[in-house]
């Protein structure tokens, strides 16, 4: 099958030879290949965190909450709530649940974390805690606590250790004496995730209302449903089946925040990474322009043979275009590659002394990177319009010379 001549005589050009075209030439296509390959590492890296947040949160957090309209403690049956709300269609579980602020003090060592109360029989459907034990078991039997992994590292406790625990009742009422429980350890969770294992205690209801001088009823009501992302459809359903006394929010309207930023940083990233393959692409313009002025005498001859402009630009154009596409599809493939590896290279470059991603720091067990195909796709649809722009821009030199001029030079 014949070849346009366009696209053939810019193949021809596309040889390599020692010369200084060539080398800007392998120049610029490089540049598209670090351009492409970072923003693909980055994009990943950003695309991994959001991901990585919004399954951590949903295996800690409920879909929905249930509360008291006016933020109390409810007074209707917490457990007649949660049988109502599991008929709803796409709900599979709900626990009545009660949050503390507290002390906890172990051989010395102080730690203040969230103790929140569940009933034991339904923590398992609201919590996916069970899932991530690092030691022990998932049991709150009377007087028992299940706790993160760096807040047992924090307080020096294992399985079987025994601390007290205070109240927050102690600070907030002055008229009334509350002792501290001793509450013992049964297992200990690692969600892999700082902020979760250091800062939250999970036991008994009864425990949590004898902390907190309440005889009855719950604070809040964890829903989880079938698909989290449902969550509006479901929130209108509960809204539906509990009439006005309640409200109900999300896990979106929980956090987000930190949803929002993860977004605006990513679209930030993106468009600031993105100045990277504009100058690739005007290193293409440029490996062009050098190309015409070292090809000025066989572009003249070409017009002098008859040739259109239009098949002279071609030339130029499919030139630029060979770069563009084959920088995009090698940056790709190192992206991809980087990707795979990247926890491996993280991990090697700590052997040097290289903390690339501390956990103190992120509060996270490992750099998380997820390649979305949407992602790569706009990334190599923007590349090959940048390239085929800047073809178009430097081509215009060829189209524009005279042949008579240009056989003489």
């Amino acid at each position: 099958m014949a070849l346009p001549f366009s696209l053939f005589l810019a193949l021809r050009y596309m040889r390599p030879k020692r010369s200084f075209v060539s080398l800007v030439t392998v120049i610029s296509v490089l540049g598209v290949v670090l351009g492409v390959a970072i923003l693909i590492i980055v994009l990943a890296v950003m695309t991994g965190f959001d991901n990585m947040w919004r399954e951590k949160i949903l295996s800690f957090k409920p879909h929905l909450t249930v509360s008291s309209n006016d933020g109390r403690v409810m007074d209707a049956d917490a457990e007649t709530l949660c049988r109502r709300l599991e008929k709803i269609p796409g709900v599979t579980g709900a626990a009545a649940v009660i949050h503390t602020l507290s002390l906890m003090r172990h051989e010395g060592r102080v730690s203040a974390p969230m103790i929140i109360g569940v009933s034991p029989n339904r923590a398992d459907r609201v919590s996916r805690i069970a899932e991530s034990l690092a030691a022990g078991e998932f049991r709150f039997n009377e007087g028992e606590i299940v706790i993160g992994r760096d807040l047992a590292y924090a307080l020096a406790m294992r399985p079987g250790d025994a601390c007290l625990v205070y109240s927050s009742q102690n600070v907030t009422r002055e008229d009334e004496m509350h002792l501290p429980e001793e509450l013992t350890v049964s297992g200990i969770f690692d969600m892999g995730m700082k902020d979760y294992d250091s800062r939250f205690v999970l036991t008994s209801l009864d425990v949590a209302r004898d902390l907190t001088g309440i005889e009855e009823g719950a604070e809040k009501i964890y829903v989880m449903t079938e698909d989290p992302f449902f969550f509006s459809v479901m929130k209108e359903r509960i809204k539906d089946e509990l009439g006005g006394d309640f409200r109900v929010t999300t896990w979106r309207d929980e956090d987000s925040l930190l949803f929002q930023a993860l977004a605006n940083e990513k679209g930030m990233m993106f468009a600031l990474l993105s100045i990277i393959t504009i100058v690739a692409a005007f290193c293409i313009a440029i490996t062009l322009i050098v190309l015409t002025v070292y090809k000025t005498g066989e572009i003249g001859l070409l017009k002098a043979l008859g040739f259109s402009p239009g098949r002279i630009m071609g030339v130029f154009v499919w030139h630029g275009w060979i770069q563009g596409a084959l920088g995009t599809i090698l940056g790709i493939v190192l992206g991809l590659v980087f990707v795979e590896h990247l926890n491996e290279i993280v991990g090697w470059l700590t052997r040097f002394n290289v903390e690339v991603f501390p956990k103190d720091i992120y509060g996270l067990d490992g750099l998380p990177a997820e390649v979305d195909a949407r992602d790569v796709e706009r990334i190599a649809i923007g590349v090959m319009v940048l390239s085929t722009l800047a073809s178009i821009l430097a081509s215009c030199r060829a189209v524009s010379l005279d042949p008579v001029k240009a056989l003489r030079e």
